[in-house]
């Protein structure tokens, strides 16, 4: 069924991008309030994708809406949008807690209900009495965690989670799959997750954009897209 215009959050028309050997197109639109995985082989245009939403990357072509707004020559900063990489981007000078609250102020000037707000999100993922500790005395799973809680106080209405489990043992991969769920409910937030993983997209999305070679092959809810045996590229994916 085709969304309501007032129930988009994201919307791409038309958006093209040339690297010379790829280009890449897309016109796609996301509902509010979902998780949708975005997957496909290496180099299929998944992060390039989120780039472009984030703005990161500016678009040769077409339009970027978020929440109705044209956004497409906007800067990352203008737009209403929280990233979180594979490699988490910490500021290995800074320790957690002001790590966080650049998500709230960039030159850390923060009041009371900021630092409040910052050990919410803390004790939110598991990170209590981690204020004070560097992030090099963390491990993997910890500075992800550290990125996400930042992505909390910041309370953007869109995050992009780009491969956020990459480096994560399976035990805190399902954590962060549950720090996610959280974070989609508390926040009413539209998620989009970029995975290379059919478990996540079977526990954690509503709905699914399948890419290959820059292009939308599949988009789809997520209860369609797990019962795929084709084309062959899905099927693959899916273990089939």
């Amino acid at each position: 069924m085709p969304a309501e215009i007032d129930d988009i959050a994201i919307r791409l028309k038309g958006v093209g991008i040339d690297f010379g050997a790829t280009k890449l197109a897309f016109d796609c639109a996301f509902r509010k309030g979902e998780i949708i995985a975005v997957t496909g082989p290496s180099g299929s245009g998944k992060s390039t994708l989120l780039n472009l939403v984030a703005g990161f990357d500016m678009p040769d072509d077409g339009r970027i809406e978020l929440l109705g707004q044209d956004v497409t020559r906007m800067s990352p900063g203008e737009r209403p949008v929280s990233v979180v990489f594979q490699e988490h981007n910490l500021f290995t000078h800074l320790d957690v807690v002001s790590n966080v609250g650049l998500g709230i102020n960039p030159g850390l000037r923060l009041g009371v209900a900021d630092k409040a707000r910052i050990a919410g999100a803390l004790l939110r993922v598991g990170l209590d009495g981690f204020a004070k500790r560097m992030p090099a005395s963390l491990s993997g799973g910890e500075r992800q965690r550290v990125a996400l809680a930042r992505a909390m106080v910041r309370r953007r209405p869109v995050i992009l989670l780009d491969e956020p489990f990459a480096a994560l043992d399976p035990g805190l991969r399902s954590g962060m799959g549950d720090l996610i769920l959280d974070l989609r409910r508390s926040e009413e937030a539209t998620i989009l997750l970029v995975t290379h993983h059919p478990q996540d997209v079977a526990r954690l999305a509503d709905s699914v954009v399948f890419l290959d070679g820059g292009q939308i092959l599949v988009q789809e809810a997520k209860t369609d897209f797990m019962l795929r045996t084709a084309p062959p590229e899905i099927a693959r994916f899916l273990g089939k």
